[in-house]
């Protein structure tokens, strides 16, 4: 049984872009699905990882746009935009904002060989490279685009290996000084070229360390993804480093999402950094799971308590078309979308509503937020138990108009006024 209470004259806060994505679902220069963004209202797409072995080393990384490194950066010859400029361009179209990652793609298997992990042979003029793809997609330079970009992200996940540390180095193979500098130099170049857009970084890989005991934390990488975290702040409050937002990634389960989003807020309350935007841009839980009712469940309620936490933005990793267990949302046999696509379409009814409002749930593992824009009401509730559990709702009308089931079967499909919801159901009801 679960009470879930709702009242829609306490107005909470807006509703936040929880149903963000990584990747989009396309390759090569195939759009064919980007349809399915539009048609979910999917806000943002983080582009990371969209460069690399099946984007043939050609889309968004640093280094596939300004391919030599020895060129000269004022030199609009020097860069090369064409499919980048492509892939943004249909982002555009579909109504979804790119997330630009400044960095790499992930280069997997590079304890065989890397290629782009070390460090910038100088930062300053990376930080000019940056500039002019930022004024490329913003500002119209090099034959551009007046496209507004808001979030531009410093790398992703430098955190993630350490010189001397026996992991292979994927992303970055300088210290974390040196990510710490190259942060610093960048973010203050982009700061005083384009105030208005926002500069962070640095995508932190985890912090599953706060879960473990002293004795397992104690030499593991956990405590050096913790280290690098706690340097990394000091170094940019010592240096003065423009911050704008800090980005983190999780792959964990909605409870200790909710313990992992309390620790990073309260982290950087201590450093003076309250009131800093925080976004969670790498997750997804149990995506070994994906096409399931399982796995809608376990990301909606992620969305559904994070909109109650601190994250401004939330991207899923990932939205391509099954490259793994990653990819969350379409059926790579069929190309049809999996049940936790029409989840994100199911928030987006709520965040296009513009408003939360006072919603509380007396029951273990069901999941709630209502949203209003004065008119219409709507509430999202996530049975995230193994069993059936009756809902007693107060603050309904007992002839409310709509209600939607999802579930591997109904694909928000409409339903009957109903009191109650399966093991792994997720309903949306209106009135």
């Amino acid at each position: 049984m679960a009470n879930v209470r709702i009242d829609f004259g306490k107005k909470i806060k807006p509703m936040k872009p929880m149903h963000g994505l990584g990747q989009p679902p396309f390759y090569g220069i195939d759009d064919s699905m980007f349809h399915y963004l539009t048609e979910a209202g999917i806000p943002y797409s983080r582009l990371h990882d969209v460069g690399g072995c099946y984007g043939e080393n050609r889309f968004v990384d640093v280094p596939n746009i300004f391919r030599d490194f020895d060129a000269d950066v004022n030199d609009p010859a020097a860069y090369d935009f064409v499919f980048t400029d492509w892939l943004l361009g249909k982002l555009m179209k579909a109504k979804c904002e790119p997330y630009y990652r400044l960095g790499i793609t992930i280069e997997n298997n590079a304890d065989m060989k890397a290629y782009r992990t070390a460090p910038p042979a100088d930062y300053q003029k990376w930080a000019e490279v940056c500039e002019h793809i930022v004024a490329h997609y913003n500002e119209g330079w090099a034959n551009g685009f007046h496209y507004n970009i808001k979030y531009w992200e410093i790398w992703n996940e430098p955190d993630g290996t350490v010189p001397g540390y026996p992991y292979k180095a994927e992303l970055w193979t300088g210290t974390p000084e040196d990510f710490y500098r190259l942060y610093d130099v960048a973010a203050k170049h982009l700061k005083k070229k384009f105030p208005n857009i926002k500069v962070g970084g640095y995508a932190a890989t985890a912090f599953r360390g706060i879960f473990m005991t002293p004795e397992e934390y104690k030499g593991s990488r956990e405590e050096l993804f913790i280290n690098f975290f706690n340097g990394f702040f000091d170094y940019i409050k010592e240096h003065n480093s423009p911050i704008d937002f800090f980005s983190w990634h999780s792959y964990n389960v909605v409870d200790k999402m909710v313990i992992l989003d309390q620790y990073v807020h309260e982290q950087l309350v201590k450093r003076g950094y309250g009131d800093l935007e925080t976004h969670i841009n790498e997750w997804n839980p149990k995506h070994g799971r994906r096409g399931t009712a399982f796995h809608a469940a376990h990301v909606l309620a992620c969305m559904l308590a994070m909109q109650n936490g601190y994250p401004a933005v939330m991207n899923l990793y990932d939205g391509r078309l099954g490259v793994s267990s990653y990819g969350a949302l379409f059926n790579p046999m069929t190309c049809k979308p999996f049940p936790t696509y029409y989840g994100l379409v199911a928030f987006n009814q709520l965040y296009q509503l513009g408003t939360q409002v006072e919603t509380t749930v007396e029951g273990e593992g069901v999941y709630a937020v209502s949203a209003s824009d004065g008119k219409t009401k709507k509430t999202m509730i996530v049975n995230l138990t193994e069993e059936k559990q009756e809902i007693e709702y107060t603050g309904v009308p007992e002839n409310y108009r709509n209600a939607w089931i999802l579930d591997e079967e109904h694909l928000l499909g409409w339903t009957p006024q109903i009191k109650s919801l399966e093991p792994y159901q997720i309903l949306l009801i209106e009135w």
